[in-house]
């Protein structure tokens, strides 16, 4: 799937990839896509939670690869 931004929180602990994504989306236009690359492990609870709390939709199901987790984001 192709993004229009990526962003690379390898690295940040949680709560940071949440508050990272949710501000890198509200400076994103509706229906562009955000790719979030973390190895937190508990974002990959957490980013979809509240991305989509926040009225964001995921555009891609949450991936495992390796050690990083990636996700798809439409704002």
């Amino acid at each position: 799937m192709s993004a229009d931004f990526t962003l690379d929180l390898r690295g940040e602990s949680c709560p940071y990839p949440v508050i990272y994504t949710l501000d890198a989306l509200k400076d994103m236009q509706k229906g562009q896509i955000l790719h979030v690359v973390t190895d937190c492990p508990g974002s990959f609870r957490n980013v979809p939670e509240e991305v989509v709390s926040a009225g964001y939709k995921l555009a891609k199901e949450p991936e495992k690869a390796g050690q990083e987790y990636l996700f798809y984001i439409e704002a």
